[in-house]
């Protein structure tokens, strides 16, 4: 098992409950921030930017992560795509988002991080649940990043990574409650500048809004990631 993981990889561990196996908020706010992740591995590697709201291929070498190398070869060649533009980077998050969750879980559960129990709902319909593996690799992630935080001395990685945490509203579940608010507070305005977060909290955002013109709710953690 890797003593680093990947950017998504943490942040796939952060999202999901490891003794439930189910995302801590909307599973779909995780998927669309698993997107985000990626290009935000993408653009640390000098692999991908992001110019008008539209993702940018600046090198097309394949990336040694093979999941990031698989989406970067899904993406346009520089001065490919619609109009040689690229690819919106909000519709690509909201559109990529499921199946880059699901290529994910599958390597971590290849690792051993976590292991995929299947279960049916109503006994007829099976979906998946993903508790930790053996040892709660999210533990060590969080530690890391809460102190870096909290320090308020994060590098260039995992200041992409607490934006997307606030951008999935992961944040509030991990520095929950009055005495948070300035932490929080601080996470949102990382998340403004950067652009993968941009992206997925416009997403959720976007959910948000059709949900509550709909009158559903907005509830907290379902799905059980991938199913």
């Amino acid at each position: 098992m890797p003593t680093r993981f990947s950017l998504p990889e943490e942040l796939l561990l952060l999202g999901l409950d490891p003794q439930r196996g189910s995302a801590r908020v909307r599973m779909r706010y995780v998927e669309y921030g698993m997107a985000g992740a990626v290009l935000a591995e993408l653009e640390l590697s000098g692999h991908v930017a992001e110019e008008r709201g539209r993702i940018q291929v600046i090198n097309p070498l394949a990336p040694a992560d093979p999941v990031a190398a698989q989406v970067l070869a899904s993406l346009p060649a520089p001065g490919k795509g619609r109009g040689g533009k690229g690819e919106r980077t909000k519709g690509w998050v909201r559109s990529t988002g499921r199946h880059i969750t699901e290529l994910y879980l599958n390597r971590l559960v290849e690792q051993g991080a976590l292991r995929r129990e299947t279960r049916r709902f109503l006994g007829l319909f099976p979906y998946h649940r993903h508790p930790a593996g053996p040892e709660d690799s999210s533990a060590a992630v969080w530690q890391r990043l809460a102190a870096s935080i909290r320090a308020d001395s994060p590098d260039g990685r995992d200041r992409a990574l607490a934006a997307l945490l606030s951008a999935t509203d992961l944040a509030g579940r991990y520095f929950p409650g009055f005495g948070a608010r300035t932490t929080r507070s601080a996470l949102r305005h990382l998340a403004r500048e950067h652009w993968p977060a941009v992206a997925v909290h416009r997403a959720v955002k976007q959910d948000k809004a059709a949900a509550s013109n709909s009158g559903g709710g907005d509830g907290g953690g379902g799905g059980g990631g991938g199913d």
